[in-house]
């Protein structure tokens, strides 16, 4: 199916996309911009595992994880001033300061409504209508590999929720703002209405009872490669990177005007559970957004479910939405 997509609707021309990875530019300069840029992606992986794994109990906590998502994200930011993926791409004042309200919403109302509905009262409900004895197994596994069951188990269901967006359209109402981004920054993931980016974080994994060492290791792997969905930077990934892990490429594609293109990737951070079902498309594509590459404002990302979805019902339950009605 050819064209943009507005609502579940396809027009006008195809957007183009890249798909495969021949075709795909590799980053330009010296041996050592090409060693960092191939190699930055698997180091810093290496190095936040190796952090969680070997610090000290009195460090390893929430509080320190926030302080290197933040450092982690600012470092990105350097980086996509100094190799961006496209020119096109490079943030503006306006999207910078846009995106800080959504990140500032995302560490504040969102925070609190995950700690009090998702990791709380919901979390709690579901744990005790179940014998967590039974799960005492999962203690005894080597750290590590209890750290990757937690990541993989997230994003497992993460894959499913947002799949679940794309397919059924009361989920895609919400997650509908999200794809007018027109660009990707290492911002962007916090664009999105507040009932989407509330749903998107809520995966089976928050449902067991893990070790907090496990669970701050498992973020590590969450941080070092979901972090590079919405960045602007161009890496000359390695191939089993690019086979196991969600990519800016991936991402992109995932974005794209191109409609069927972006019915693909859903994974936060394992592309593979994408291989697994189907759903993986290796290239990228620049021209991203929807309607034409619109920009939606925040008044209208956080009122669209709710308008577009009183919409809907009128059209299927009452008169329909926009056609004037002869009068008799």
């Amino acid at each position: 199916m050819d064209g943009i997509r507005v609502g579940k609707r396809v027009i006008g021309a195809q957007a183009p996309v890249t798909v495969g990875w021949e075709n795909i530019p590799r980053v330009e300069g010296g041996p050592v911009k090409q060693f960092i840029f191939t190699w930055f992606q698997p180091t810093m992986l290496f190095v936040l595992i190796a952090f969680w794994y070997y610090a000290p109990n009195s460090i390893a906590k929430a509080s320190t994880a926030i302080g290197i998502g933040i450092g982690f994200k600012v470092l990105l930011l350097g980086l996509e001033w100094v190799n961006p993926r496209y020119a096109s791409w490079r943030l503006t004042w306006k999207e910078l300061v846009t995106d800080l309200f959504y990140v500032g919403l995302g560490y504040t109302l969102l925070r609190l409504a995950d700690n009090y509905v998702g990791d709380g009262a919901m979390i709690e409900a579901i744990q005790h209508s179940f014998d967590w004895d039974k799960f005492a197994w999962f203690i005894g596994l080597p750290l590590l590999v209890q750290a990757f069951l937690i990541s993989f188990t997230f994003d497992f269901g993460q894959y499913w929720m947002h799949r679940g967006m794309h397919n059924w359209h009361p989920l895609w109402l919400t997650h509908a703002p999200h794809h007018y981004i027109t660009q990707l920054n290492i911002n962007k993931g916090a664009v999105g209405n507040p009932v989407e980016l509330f749903l998107i974080g809520l995966g089976i994994g928050g449902f067991f009872d893990f070790l907090p060492r496990a669970a701050l290791l498992a973020g590590s792997i969450g941080l070092a490669v979901g972090t590079y969905q919405h960045i602007n930077v161009r890496f000359n990934s390695p191939r089993w990177w690019r086979f196991l892990f969600n990519t800016t490429e991936h991402h992109s594609l995932h974005h794209s005007q191109d409609y069927e293109a972006s019915r693909s990737n859903y994974a936060g951070s394992w592309i593979v559970i994408d291989r697994m079902f189907g759903t993986c498309v290796d290239g990228e594509a620049e021209l991203l957004g929807m309607e034409g590459g619109r920009r939606m404002s925040i008044r209208e990302t956080m009122v669209y479910p709710f308008v577009e979805g009183w919409k809907s019902l009128k059209e299927r339950f009452g008169r329909p939405v926009g056609i004037a009605v002869p009068a008799e």
